[in-house]
């Protein structure tokens, strides 16, 4: 315990005056936080506490959180220890950046790594008898866990608990055997679909914003915000391989907005939040993109790395913060930081090639593709404004705009159905789901599966006859659909589903599904 008080004590110095009340607040976190949440707040058994961390906890919640705990975690209240002085102080003090990035480079994210099974003695079949590549992986953030999930009787295989705030969607290997969960606290989880248990896990950074899985299965790259950096890991067991620093051309460095593997390029691709710069980073063991189009060790064409996972880089005239691909993966299309227009960057030439009108911050990163009059369109929900842009592939023209009842998050659809279906998500209409026909552009009919709660993020099973709709409240549900006649077919009581990824569309790519 003395080596947590001198720790934190240190630490708060940096961020409150020199007097008693320093000593107070120092001595209150390493007796009733340190513990957790480490001794320079980065992190432990809880979260990290720290700005970039603590984004989705707003600032006037945090002192009810200390006070009264967390429902379904470790975290207690302490209102009976602390006064309410003593704990706004503990606010003020997590809310404070710390002086200097923190280090967590190759020893510490070496260190961290936990084997929770050999994988040498894992089973050669699947211990249930649910179709594996029909399984759902659901992340239910109002508790902390994730539940495996049955496609075809919508039945629960398994149910085990994640790290703090799950962010970015379960992962799959090609194979659909090992699914694998990024943490915002920097946590990768391995787990085996086979074998319903956990594998291993490490920690990969502070701040993580998502990872990605190699289209052989062999790598994962791990995009983060603290620090600026990404992290290559040994996919079988987590062991890091690489990590690389993001660093511009003046040494400014970038946290990562997004990463994703692009399949038939044989590579990563990642924005950056602070760069207005793509990365393409090749896993091709023959140091190759795009299939040979663009050999990695040419200068000209933005490398300057030689080494295993080499870098190219892509400038743009705009920063770029999530994405996603054409069906080629030729095209990257994203939200431009002006909130007006979208950009399209052709991966092949390098450079940005056409601008796309979009004026109320489009959620690119739920964008999704379908043919409409023999031409593929891109449609995307807006995170401001009640509307729904359908983009004409070919010349990057508007198509439609269809009037939603408010704000969207996701939008999902599926080869095999001639609906699209869009959240609200915000605003007095957020239990909304739109059903749009893809024929006609037309909303279809507007269901509200649970009147007055939040209903959001939509998945199709793998032959596209059913749709899973999330009520994401901590006494939410999955709410399953017949998709073709859009009624009600089954719920099952679940703690704020905020995500569903289903095994077969996440392996094989499907256009209607974030990827």
């Amino acid at each position: 315990m003395r080596f947590f008080v001198v720790l934190a004590a240190l630490t708060v110095a940096f961020v409150f005056p020199a007097n008693a009340a320093v000593d107070n607040t120092a001595a209150n976190y390493a007796e009733h936080c340190a513990e957790c949440h480490g001794a320079v707040r980065l992190g432990g058994m809880g979260p990290a506490l720290l700005p970039e961390n603590l984004r989705r906890l707003h600032k006037s919640k945090a002192a009810g959180v200390i006070a009264a705990g967390r429902p379904a975690t470790q975290m207690q209240g302490f209102a009976e220890y602390l006064s309410e002085a003593e704990i706004e102080a503990l606010v003020a003090f997590i809310y404070k950046p710390l002086p200097k990035l923190p280090e967590w480079g190759e020893a510490e994210i070496q260190k961290s790594r936990i084997l929770h099974a050999d994988t040498g003695a894992l089973p050669q079949k699947p211990v249930h008898d649910a179709d594996p590549l029909n399984l759902f992986t659901v992340v239910e953030t109002g508790d902390h866990h994730a539940t495996i999930l049955d496609g075809d009787r919508f039945e629960p295989l398994a149910r085990f608990p994640t790290h703090f705030a799950v962010h970015g969607g379960a992962k799959y290997t090609p194979d659909g055997r090992f699914v694998f969960l990024a943490s915002r606290d920097g946590w990768i989880s391995k787990f085996d679909l086979y074998g319903l248990k956990l594998i291993a896990e490490v920690r990969a950074g502070i701040n993580t914003r998502n990872v990605a899985v190699s289209a052989d299965g062999k790598w994962l790259a791990v995009g983060n915000m603290l620090p600026h950096n990404i992290v290559i890991l040994d996919a079988e067991d987590l062991w890091p391989k690489k990590i690389i620093p993001v660093v511009g051309d003046k040494q400014q460095t970038s946290r990562v907005s997004a990463v994703y593997t692009a399949p038939p390029r044989q590579s990563f691709i990642v924005a950056l939040k602070d760069l207005p710069e793509i990365w393409e980073i090749s896993y091709d063991p023959e140091a190759k993109v795009a299939k040979g189009l663009i050999h990695s060790y040419r200068e000209e064409e933005g490398y300057f790395d030689k080494s295993p996972f080499p870098v190219r880089r892509i400038r743009l005239d705009d920063y770029l913060d999530d994405f996603f691909f054409d069906q080629q993966y030729a095209n990257l299309i994203g939200a431009a930081r002006n909130a007006r227009n979208g950009q399209v960057v052709n991966l092949n030439v390098g450079r940005k090639i056409a601008d796309i009108a979009l004026a109320a911050m489009p959620h690119l990163g739920s964008g999704i593709t379908w043919e409409y009059q023999g031409r593929t369109v891109l449609a995307t929900p807006h995170l401001k404004g009640g509307r729904v842009s359908v983009i004409d592939t070919r010349d990057w023209r508007t198509v439609r705009e269809i009037k939603t009842l408010g704000p969207g998050f996701f939008m999902r659809s599926h080869e095999q159905t001639p609906y699209a279906w869009v959240d609200v998500f915000f605003g007095p209409n957020k239990d909304v789901i739109h059903v749009i026909d893809k024929r006609t552009l037309e909303i279809v009919k507007t269901l509200r599966p649970a009147p007055g709660r939040t209903a959001a993020h939509v998945e199709f099973t793998r032959d596209g006859r059913f749709a899973l709709v999330s009520i994401w409240e901590m006494d939410g549900a999955l709410v399953v659909y017949d998709a073709a006649t859009l009624e009600e077919v089954k719920r099952l009581p679940m703690k704020k589903p905020s995500g569903k990824y289903n095994v077969w569309n996440k392996t094989r790519y499907s256009a209607g599904t974030s990827h």
